[in-house]
């Protein structure tokens, strides 16, 4: 793989920068599942301590994204849609990135390990390390399933929740941790195959550069239908309400009637890839809608 070299730093970092290496939107979405996992729990955390608890899992997963960057430079710089991030676009040193990221993963265990319970602290240690040396170092320039096993790496932060609440695992966050975790390759596959191009510029072999788009579809289709199984379940297995049973079957049916969509409609350009649009899109509001309805049923119950 072509290796780009990024030139010094003109100007020193500002805190948007370093903002920018914790991947705020990924953030976002961690610290959502997590605190839905918390909320779903049996037991309530203090708010104090539940504050403590998220801000340690947003830290953590600042501290993988920024890992992530530092140890991915060459290959953002070769991608259209990362090559403006900080490393990439020379605002800022390798190093300082690496300093940044290991701080914020150190700090964000210890205060967990520290404020919440040592159950909770364990896992986050193991969801940052499963996230930059399994899934960046290990996987994602080596293999196609990449994203399919370094999908456990997203899949932690409802466990993660739950734990911090209850310092226990138990079906329930095994379940949602299902979800996401089946949730990815769809999700992610949609997302590759409109910009497959710039995957295979960056080397990354991901499923769309080194199988066919047929193939990629197939597989999605494969993933939708256990994530749609594993979504519905607590329902029946008597873990959540008729609200996140119905609700789940009615936005779990879409997902899968897109994700047939995407099969039979063989665009073979991004420009015409509507389906995988809308699957994409679909898939962020899903997962998060679904999440949403289990922390309600959860807490009504």
């Amino acid at each position: 793989m072509t290796v780009v070299t990024v030139s010094n730093p003109s100007l020193p970092a500002d805190w948007r920068d370093f903002f920018a290496l914790t991947k705020p939107r990924v953030m976002r979405s961690v610290v959502f599942t997590a605190l839905c996992g918390m909320l779903a729990a049996p037991v309530s955390l203090p708010p104090v301590l539940a504050f403590t608890a998220i801000l340690a899992i947003a830290l953590a997963a600042g501290a993988a994204g920024a890992l992530n960057q530092w140890y991915e430079s060459d290959i953002d710089a070769l991608m259209k849609r990362t090559a403006k991030r900080p490393l990439p676009a020379g605002k800022m040193e390798r190093e300082t990135a690496l300093q940044f990221g290991v701080a914020l993963g150190v700090f964000s265990v210890l205060l967990m390990g520290l404020a919440v319970n040592i159950p909770a602290a364990a896992l986050l240690a193991v969801s940052i390390l499963f996230y930059v040396l399994v899934y960046t170092v290990g996987l994602k320039r080596l293999t196609p399933q990449n994203i399919v096993i370094g999908g456990a790496a997203g899949a932690f932060p409802p466990l993660i929740g739950w734990v911090a609440a209850t310092g226990s695992v138990s079906t329930l966050p095994l379940l949602m941790f299902a979800i996401i975790f089946l949730w990815t390759p769809p999700h992610s596959w949609a997302l590759a195959l409109l910009i497959r191009d710039d995957y295979a510029k960056g080397g990354v072999p991901m499923l769309p550069v080194v199988a066919s788009a047929r193939t990629t579809r197939a597989q999605m289709l494969f993933y939708a239908v256990l994530m749609t199984t594993a979504a519905i379940s607590p329902w029946p297995l008597g873990l959540a309400g008729s609200l996140y049973g119905i609700v789940t079957s009615v936005l779990s049916a879409v997902f899968l009637g897109l994700t047939v969509w995407v099969v039979v409609q063989r665009a073979e350009t991004p420009a015409t890839m509507k389906a995988e649009r809308w699957l994409f899109v679909y898939s962020i509001g899903y997962i998060l809608a679904i999440f949403a309805t289990l922390a309600t049923d959860r807490c009504l119950a």
